[in-house]
């Protein structure tokens, strides 16, 4: 066992001790049953979309028991800090409308950034040190690498154990010596001898769990004098308070540490709950969701791409509890996360299934709130549409209503705000970009002289203010006129002729909205007024 002088050389800035930090830190005082979650991203890249699944889960069960829900930023792991990435997370949570209680300098409990808190983990590995559950290490990194080589050419198991911690015992005056030196050195956790055994815990997701003991004595400390996540996991999360740790599956493995370590700090055992990862179908198979291959990963694809927050949480929500999938988008958003209906497997993200969502919760929006939330994307992402939206906002609106009125609505075409320009943009007219060459593609099989002649037939008699009957009608007499079949029947059993009325149909659609298909010309046509229609009209040539 180190002396005082030698763990004060170890550990210069430690003042106060773990009584000191209990009592700054007391029980919160919450009804019987709350519940205290937290979320605790990494700020070393972009904000995971399962990282957003975990936060909703663990803000529901908070809200639901009547507890307290924090952000904590787990920053201690510098080589990978991002800069801007605590930024990034704030907004993250902000787009979705996550809102925990305590987070920043708002709460008793803080700080609630790591890197912030390195006197309160000193404390904690000073304590380690004086019983003895703790010791420095000299070992490089080359020496460690070294020794994983050899273990794994050996057959055992790789890491700091038994016969492979060569700092595990070392003399006091050896440290004194190594310090005198000025080696850099780690603070190393002495964990109990290993004896084989297995451990059993219950996870509030997955249920009972059996793991082989961990053997390893793990880094607590760091050379920054930061601590490891392993380290600041147990002492921000009892000291927080909090009482159910929902996190990622990833961490499973290490439940046999943090036991460890939660008995050696003298902490309550704590309360697991591991959600299962995201997966993408890859073949026939599946993996989880990568950060380095798969954008779809990144809250920042959604974001960019346009998606309604609330249509992205609806589909999260179900994924989290599938008893959420495909019910109403209103109720899943007002339905409480609860543990015991998260999944154990993993679940897929099909961002065909989420386009789904997302088309149910637009269409009920009101047009006038579409082209709102239309505006705000486009401000940040596409601003010339923005700047269209500014200019004529009833006309964004009128081309929006396309879609609530009979006989086209509800019409269920847009996903995401950056479709907007593909498929509504067509009936704003200083969005429109009129066709004007016969020959063009869209028109086949119609030969391009006819294209024009039905064009200008058309147009030289057109009458707008009819009923829908008489307005489909018009477009029959002018391709009938020029030798068009007036039925399919009739075009089938008479090949030779240009077309049927489905042919001369198209290319009305195609002049008025620059696409094959659409929803009914006729609703189209009220929305753009006989003035734009006949200027589409009489633009090919």
């Amino acid at each position: 066992m180190l002396s005082s002088d030698t763990i004060k050389r170890l550990i210069p800035s430690s003042e106060l001790t773990p009584e000191d930090w209990e009592r700054k830190f007391p029980p919160r005082p919450l009804p019987a049953g709350a519940e205290v979650t937290r979320f605790a991203p990494s700020p070393t890249g972009y904000v995971h979309i399962g990282g957003i699944l975990v936060s909703l889960i663990s803000e529901s069960v908070a809200r639901q028991s009547g507890g307290v829900f924090i952000l904590r930023v787990e920053d201690t792991d510098r080589d990978r800090f991002v800069e801007d990435a605590v930024d990034q997370i704030g907004r993250a949570l902000e787009f979705f409308g996550i809102r925990p209680d305590e987070a920043g300098e708002k709460g008793s409990y803080g700080p609630y950034q790591q890197s912030h808190r390195q006197s309160i983990y000193d404390s904690y590995v000073v304590d380690f040190l004086k019983r003895d559950r703790a010791y420095p290490c000299f070992c490089t990194k080359e020496e460690l690498a070294e020794m994983s080589k050899a273990q794994s050419a050996q057959g055992v198991a790789t890491g700091y154990w038994g016969e492979w911690a060569r700092c595990r015992n070392l003399a006091e005056a050896t440290v004194i010596q190594r310090l005198d030196a000025g080696e850099p050195y780690v603070i190393r956790f002495r964990s109990p001898e290993f004896t084989d055994k297995r451990i059993r815990y219950v996870d509030l997701i997955r249920g009972p769990l059996e793991k082989e003991d961990n053997r390893n004595d793990v880094v607590i400390r760091k050379t920054t004098g930061l601590p490891t996540y392993h380290f600041a996991h147990p002492v921000d999360d009892h000291l927080m308070r909090v009482t159910i740790m929902i996190r990622a599956d990833e961490w499973l493995s290490s439940i046999p540490l943090h036991l460890q370590l939660f008995e050696a700090l003298g902490f309550p055992m704590p309360r697991y709950a591991h959600i299962a990862p995201l997966l993408k179908s890859e073949g026939k198979s599946r993996r989880k969701l990568s950060k380095r291959n798969d954008p779809e990963a990144a809250v920042d694809f959604y974001v960019r791409a346009g998606y309604p927050a609330e249509g992205v949480l609806v589909y999260l929500r179900g994924l989290a509890n599938s008893r959420l999938l495909d019910g109403p988008p209103k109720e899943v958003l007002s339905a409480p996360l609860l543990l015991e209906d998260c999944s154990r497997g993993g679940q897929l993200v099909d961002i065909a299934k989420l386009d789904h969502v997302c088309r149910e919760v637009i269409a009920e929006m009101a047009p006038e709130e579409v082209a709102d939330r239309v505006l705000k994307w486009a401000e940040e992402f596409d601003p010339p549409l923005a700047e269209l939206v500014r200019q004529d906002r009833q006309a964004i609106i009128n081309a929006l209503m396309i879609h609530q009125l009979p006989p086209t609505g509800p019409r269920k075409e847009i996903a995401k705000w950056s479709e907007f320009r593909d498929k509504a943009g067509f009936l704003v007219p200083a969005m429109f970009e009129t066709v004007s060459d016969a020959a063009d593609p869209r028109f086949a099989p119609v030969a391009a002289e006819l294209v024009t002649q039905l064009a200008q037939r058309l147009a030289d008699s057109y009458r707008h203010d009819v009923p829908a009957d008489e307005w489909f009608a018009q477009i029959r007499e002018a391709a009938v006129a020029l030798g068009f079949a007036a039925t399919a029947r009739e075009y089938k059993n008479n090949p030779q002729l240009p077309g049927s009325i489905k042919e001369a149909a198209n290319i009305v659609r195609v002049l008025v909205t620059g696409r094959t298909t659409s929803p009914e010309l006729y609703p189209i046509s009220r929305t753009l007024g006989e003035p734009e229609v006949l200027r589409r009209l009489r633009a090919v040539r």
